[in-house]
């Protein structure tokens, strides 16, 4: 008896020669195919940072315009967080509120109340009060008045 087993495996090599050029073809198709899935990946990848910058920047300009600050402030608090919602750059600023001057929020209701109700003086003071034209008006009045009668119901219309 003898082995045969050399001749089969020269079998198996000359059958892989034969198929080997079409399953390089179908490699290098296999191939450039992933570059290119890997090509679009990378794209669409680009994409997806650049929209997520523009809305951590919306975001963070929006709350800074609401709060007053300067706009330049985004820089720095954009180095500084990673969470870019409105309650976190609410915090920041009140963490740092320091560097730009705000007030805490509490403050700034007492300012705003103190304000008004300085706004309410102003405006009871001012609504009785007579202007300088009021005051001409009333004296050319009060100098063309012929009697008493027409004196007093001139005082009478000014009340």
């Amino acid at each position: 008896m003898s082995n045969n087993y050399w001749d089969d495996e020269d079998d198996d090599l000359d059958t892989e020669i034969e198929t080997q050029p079409d399953g390089s073809d179908l490699l290098k198709k296999l191939r450039k195919a992933k570059r290119s899935d890997e090509k679009r990946i990378k794209e669409l990848t680009e994409q997806l940072e650049n929209y997520t910058k523009e809305q951590r920047e919306r975001t963070v300009k929006e709350v800074l315009q609401k709060k007053g600050v300067n706009l330049k402030a985004a820089r720095l608090i954009m180095k500084d967080i990673e969470d870019f919602s409105e309650e976190s750059v609410n915090n920041w600023l009140e963490d740092n509120s320091d560097l730009f001057g705000l007030t805490p929020a509490e403050e700034a209701r007492k300012t705003t109340e103190f304000d008004r109700a300085e706004l309410r003086q102003q405006d009871s003071l001012t609504s009785n009060a007579v202007s300088p034209d009021r005051a001409e008006d009333l004296d050319y009045k009060l100098g063309a008045a012929q009697s008493a009668d027409d004196i007093l119901s001139i005082l009478r219309s000014q009340s």
